[in-house]
């Protein structure tokens, strides 16, 4: 697990690895990783989570790292014990039907040598944690993570309107409505 001392030292010590060998890229993280890096937590993570890597003009998805990323990430997770898994592109499908609109414009970002790690605003991450949290429920990490953001009523709806794009499902509906009582919003299906 990666608490925020080990998660900057993972990402520093890959920033480095990465500098030293003339190579560079921008990732944009989602998840545990970049909650506990922007303080919204402090509950630590298992991996750092990648969907995208940036370019002029946006993110392109991050279902494969390139092999120089993959070789240092490797190096960074058998050094500090983290096995390879620890820096991932696992939920990169996010992007196949869009990112919330202007996140790019939203980021914060954070330089680590060669690294630069894109972190998205409070509201891009209500959006991620929101549809994590009606995929997997309340008792989720992701439904706790989605309260420790403290979104406004105003988030909370635009965030459903936008994982509605990701899963228009009768199912997933019904789930999100559960979910959006769950925090005190209640909405009519014509709304989402």
């Amino acid at each position: 697990m990666l608490e925020l001392d080990r998660l900057e030292e993972a990402l520093a010590t890959l920033g480095a690895l990465l500098e030293e060998r003339g190579e560079r890229i921008g990732v944009l993280m989602v998840g545990g990783g970049s909650l506990l890096l922007l303080g919204v937590v402090e509950r630590p993570t298992a991996d750092v989570d990648i969907v995208g890597f940036s370019s002029p003009t946006g993110y392109a998805k991050a279902d494969v790292l390139p092999a120089f990323l993959t070789t240092a990430v490797r190096e960074v997770g058998d050094a500090l014990g983290l096995g390879d898994a620890w820096f991932n592109g696992g939920p990169a499908g996010l992007i196949d039907f869009g990112l919330p609109v202007g996140l790019g414009n939203r980021v914060t970002v954070r330089i680590y040598g060669g690294l630069e790690v894109h972190l998205p605003a409070r509201e891009d991450l209500v959006c991620f944690k929101l549809y994590a949290a009606v995929d997997q429920g309340e008792r989720s990490k992701h439904f706790a993570d989605l309260r420790a953001l403290a979104p406004t009523s105003e988030q909370l709806l635009s965030a459903a309107r936008w994982t509605r794009t990701h899963d228009p499902s009768p199912g997933f509906l019904i789930e999100l409505q559960r979910i959006l009582e769950l925090l005190g919003i209640e909405v009519p299906n014509a709304d989402l």
